[in-house]
């Protein structure tokens, strides 16, 4: 693959997530206030566009609560800084198998519903962008497996297209992206698509740059790709994604620390991210640049 680094990037910040984080440091928001007053510093430090899970204010645990949407896109919304929105529509596809000599019924954790409920907050909340995980996938917590038939991707794509809302394709592995090739050829999602490489989740793509590079080279020329990595390697796959031509996610639901020994905002890894990228010798674009450069719209949310 030849050099081709991005002359113009633009920075996500992915605020909080789903991981069992809420407890590993003080800096993961979890009501919605918190969620939104972090969002709103990551734009100030220069992201462009928020991706954001809600949690339960109280535990922390994530939750998928249409009320709790509606108020993190309200409180960012009422913000006198702009920001694109991406919420996740990655919920209620949890299997939680038993062990491997009875693994039916689904144990506890288990939290599986239809497509429209899967997009209920996003019809609501209209973000520009939400996530779409182009696959299933074992991950690195018991018998835990994401799961996205291609059914369920289906629907789920063809009710984001109808809602005029960008869909994200989360790629874990190469098949995903293989996938998101055949829902563009069927007409369920639009052409140019917008990618993120997800990049070092067990049990997805390792984050080594040959299986990097596989993923850059397995998304089509006229798409549009962003890439992250976890942890201590989060900074190093922001001079990455630069380099290979995309663009850059960081934020609290990938690595919690700045360094070593040093617990980091959200906004804080978000200025970090900008001084490589401009030290990079390219230039961090603002939200209206990004809803210019990916035709995105910014709507009203639906009366509750």
């Amino acid at each position: 693959m030849p050099l081709a680094m991005s002359k113009e990037v633009f920075i996500t910040c992915a605020v909080t997530g789903s991981g069992g984080t809420q407890d590993r440091s003080p800096h993961v928001p979890r009501s919605p206030q918190q969620i939104a007053d972090s969002a709103i510093d990551a734009a100030r430090a220069g992201a462009a566009i928020v991706h954001c899970h809600v949690r339960d204010p109280e535990t922390g645990a994530p939750a998928r609560d249409l009320a709790l949407y509606r108020e993190v896109t309200d409180r960012i919304r009422a913000a006198e800084v702009d920001v694109v929105l991406n919420l996740t529509a990655g919920m209620g596809g949890d299997m939680v198998f038993g062990p491997p000599d009875d693994p039916l019924p689904p144990r506890d954790g288990t939290d599986m519903i239809g497509a429209a409920a899967r997009v209920a907050h996003v019809r609501q909340c209209r973000p520009e962008i939400c996530t779409l995980d182009c696959g299933t996938m074992n991950f690195a917590e018991a018998d835990y497996v994401m799961t996205n038939t291609p059914g369920m991707l289906r629907a789920m794509g063809a009710m984001m297209t109808e809602m005029g809302v960008k869909p994200e394709i989360e790629a874990f592995d190469t098949g995903h992206l293989w996938f998101a090739r055949e829902l563009v050829k069927e007409g369920v999602l639009e052409a140019p698509a917008l990618v993120q490489l997800c990049m070092g989740v067990p049990w997805g793509a390792p984050d080594d740059l040959n299986t990097f590079l596989a993923m850059v080279n397995n998304v089509p020329d006229d798409w549009t790709f962003s890439a992250f990595s976890l942890g201590r390697n989060q900074m190093a796959y922001v001079a990455a994604a630069v380099l290979a031509g995309g663009h850059v996610r960081v934020g609290l639901e990938d690595n919690l620390w700045l360094e070593k020994g040093v617990l980091a905002t959200n906004a804080q890894l978000v200025d970090r991210a900008v001084g490589i990228v401009e030290r990079m010798g390219a230039r961090v674009l603002g939200p209206a640049d990004v809803r210019e450069r990916l035709g995105l719209v910014k709507r009203a949310p639906v009366a509750a």
